[in-house]
């Protein structure tokens, strides 16, 4: 079936089941964000990078908190898209190893957390968002913006994106299959049960393509279960998850039509004891084989198992009025077994303590992170924030922190034909600084702006003098990334959300010299996302989404700016529920990752069936 004979019969069967009222179209999807009416947009909480939920109107450091609506987002990196300081340099669809950054940052200084629990692989950074949990069972995403170490330790550099799941809100059953352009389909299964006291989500989910380009082609699938139980002792939580990934990597690492294979499994235990104390342990271990020609693997193939052991303990009190304390313990272990990178370990503790007071007029926040890595190494993170409030509407903020990043495995011990590591790495650091001002004219319009600077040591990045070498991993001198991010958020009526955001970078290139750079200056010049929503009569949902971008001139491919169009209407209300997304409207061609074309314009259609009951 021809692409626009696909989108003819997708429309056409979207309008006939849209017309079917087989329950009131007041049922709600337990995946739909319509009811009830969300808060003021100075109200919404924010945890992430805070001592505890504060309003967004209250947050000293730019967060922004962003709903995933799978109906019409196809993965993770659709609703992360939308906030104009994130970069996603995407290899395929269907969230197969996608790299993110935030403010120029490289992809290894993003740290990325699962309900405020380590993802970050320590094999590779290029794994960090790969999370284990089903589209359906993830909720939205908080995204910090600037260095997050003082909190969360080593690789939040750039910024921390914690990935939510979803808390059931019932009895449901949701079923999902659709199907389109280069013989993609997905399917999913979504079951909720809620009880006073005990509660369960159960979800799966497979994607497949053959892929638009020769090697191109993916097959994902995943698996969760989460329950929460609430006792005298307090509210438990325990998740445990599952993932595999196969992909043809044609051109992902070099001249190869190479293909790779991961699988991921994570276990997490969080325990509430109290309204000022939680305790959390995590279990994650991830495998990796990798085939340099996918067709004759006995040339080269490489084989990585990396685990990966997490605690922490975090107590949060009022001291008196307006005045909170905050302190923790972490503790980290990880391990890897390789036929390339050998067997090593790992292990750091950390213990850290914030103050944060809370006034009429503004609030102050100071900080201490002392890390402790196997063989002595000590870092100290330290942090600083406060807040002015100017009248009702008007709120000034700034903050200075300390951010630092571990050298990955692979940065370190990896060696193949176009690529070798280096043993002698030095740990990366930066120095944050910002400053910005917020504006809440009304319960209905946002606007934010913050100027930022980050001066950076001893960042890794692979290098080379020309096309004929190997590219080195190697520490850069001092580098210094600086910009504006502004973004303006209206809810025009109760059914219609607006989100404007542009950043602008720049990155000082002297300490790169004549080299060549692979990763670190491949950060947007410009980067401005519009996005409109809307929640129409009878649950019609429609979402569309405008990216333009320009990349550096010392990117690996210079490239002229490119606007991507994305568009999805669905249903999300009833029993039946169809959905159409296409992405890429126009097929543009363009790379965001050296050499990786990204696919043209393509249409995914399907249904959703949802049995629910509050």
């Amino acid at each position: 079936m021809s692409e626009n004979t696909f989108l003819r019969f997708a429309v056409a069967s979207f309008a006939a089941i849209s017309s079917t009222q087989l329950l009131p179209a007041q049922t709600p999807s337990p995946t739909s964000p319509s009811t009830p009416q969300p808060p003021s947009l100075r109200e919404t909480v924010v945890v992430l990078g805070e001592i505890e939920p504060v309003t967004i109107g209250e947050s000293a450091r730019p967060v922004v908190t962003l709903d995933l609506l799978p109906l019409v987002q196809g993965d993770v990196e659709d609703a992360l898209r939308t906030d104009a300081s994130v970069d996603i340099q995407q290899r395929a669809p269907g969230g197969v190893m996608n790299d993110v950054s935030i403010r120029g940052a490289s992809f290894e200084q993003t740290l990325v957390l699962l309900n405020g629990l380590r993802l970050d692989d320590v094999e590779t950074s290029h794994f960090n968002l790969d999370p284990p949990v089903p589209l359906l069972a993830i909720v939205g995403a908080d995204v910090l913006h600037g260095s997050g170490s003082t909190l969360y330790g080593s690789d939040a550099i750039g910024g921390v994106i914690d990935l939510r799941t979803r808390k059931p809100e019932g009895d449901s059953l949701l079923l999902r299959a659709g199907g389109g352009s280069f013989a993609s389909d997905e399917e999913g299964v979504l079951a909720t049960l809620a009880r006073t006291r005990f509660s369960e989500t159960l979800a799966a989910d497979r994607a497949r393509s053959e892929g638009f380009q020769f090697d191109r082609d993916y097959r994902t699938q995943d698996v969760s279960s989460e329950s929460w139980y609430k006792s005298a002792l307090g509210t438990s939580d325990l998740l445990l998850a599952g993932d595999e990934r196969l992909f043809g990597a044609n051109l992902f690492f070099g001249n190869y039509p190479s293909w790779e294979r991961t699988k991921g499994w994570f276990g997490a235990l969080t325990q509430q004891f109290s309204e000022h104390t939680t305790a959390s342990v995590a279990y994650r271990r991830h495998t990796d084989e990798f085939v340099l020609f996918r067709y004759q693997p006995s040339i080269y193939e490489n084989n990585h198992i990396d685990q990966g052991y997490e605690g922490s303990v975090r107590d949060s009190r009022t001291l008196r009025h307006g005045l909170t304390l905050l302190t923790g313990l972490d503790e980290t272990t990880d391990q890897i077994h390789s036929t390339n990178l050998g067997d090593h370990g790992r292990n750091r503790g950390a213990g850290y303590g914030e103050l944060q007071w809370h006034g009429v007029r503004g609030s102050l926040t100071g900080g201490l992170r002392e890390e402790v890595f196997s063989g002595g190494r000590v870092v100290s993170s330290p942090m600083g924030e406060g807040t002015l409030r100017l009248g009702e509407d008007w709120k000034l903020r700034g903050a200075v922190s300390y951010g630092f990043r571990l050298p990955t495995f692979l940065d370190l011990y990896y060696s193949d034909p176009t690529t070798v590591g280096n043993a002698k790495l030095a740990p990366e650091s930066a120095w944050n600084y910002e400053g910005g001002a917020d504006w809440y004219p009304s319960a209905k319009l946002a606007v934010s702006a913050t100027v930022f600077t980050a001066r950076q040591k001893n960042t890794i990045d692979y290098t080379r003098a020309n096309s004929t070498q190997l590219w080195q991993a190697t520490n850069l001198g001092a580098l210094a990334f600086s910009g504006v991010e502004s973004q303006v958020e209206w809810r025009a009526t109760s059914s219609q959300q607006l989100r404007f955001s542009w950043t602008y970078l720049h990155g000082s290139q002297s300490a790169l010299g004549s080299l060549q750079s692979e990763y670190v200056f491949n950060y947007p010049v410009n980067n401005g996302r519009a996005t409109w929503l809307w929640h129409a009569r009878q649950g019609l949902l429609l979402s569309t989404q405008l990216g333009v971008l320009e990349r550096t001139k010392l990117a690996p491919v210079p490239s002229a700016p490119y606007a991507v169009w994305d568009l999805s209407i669905a249903r999300d209300k009833g029993r039946w529920q169809p959905y159409v997304r296409a992405t890429n409207l126009s097929s543009t061609g363009y790379q965001e990752i050296q050499g990786v074309a990204m696919p043209p314009r393509a249409v995914m259609a399907g249904v959703q069936i949802v049995l629910s009951r509050k």
